[in-house]
């Protein structure tokens, strides 16, 4: 069953009880980054492993949404709060099935470095007691999860290119 979260704001990102953050340089252009992220939503399962499902949907009242299903069963549905073509792409979810989250909102930010971007994934979050543990002891799980993904996201812009 889906419920509804927080309506949380850009300024989460910083304020959250709980915040992960992983980074990883590409030699992919920041806006081809940006593009695979806001504009090619359905792409996403091709290169993050962990999304079986990514679709725009219907804009609410707060702006552009979308959906996302996770391996195992997870749902999202989402409203983008930032997109700063080449910088930053941001969205909060606005009802999930997963247990004990209360608000959760993931920024991606992108930087140019000599040869490519830098890619920052921040997964703020706040919930019950069990759903903060929870993600705390995945932690390192979800640094993988993140490395792989933008490993995988480095690939498919490279042969993109070539």
């Amino acid at each position: 069953m889906a419920r509804r979260l927080l309506p949380v704001g850009l300024d989460f990102v910083e304020t959250a009880p709980l915040r992960l953050v992983f980074a990883r340089e590409v030699s992919a252009s920041p806006e081809a980054v940006y593009a695979a992220l806001a504009d090619d939503v359905a792409g996403w399962p091709q290169w993050f492993s962990a999304v079986t499902l990514a679709r725009p949907v219907e804009d609410g009242a707060d702006g552009p949404r979308r959906e996302v299903r996770l391996k195992g069963g997870t749902r999202f549905v989402e409203t983008i709060v930032a997109a700063e073509p080449g910088q930053v792409y941001a969205y909060r979810v606005d009802e999930s099935n997963a247990p004990g989250v209360r608000a959760l909102l993931e920024e991606w930010r992108i930087t140019a470095v000599p040869g490519g971007a830098r890619v920052q994934w921040t997964f703020a979050a706040d919930g019950a007691a069990p759903f903060r543990i929870g993600l705390k002891v995945g932690r390192a799980g979800f640094g993988r999860a993140f490395r792989d993904a933008v490993g995988a996201l480095e690939r498919r812009l490279t042969a993109a290119r070539t």
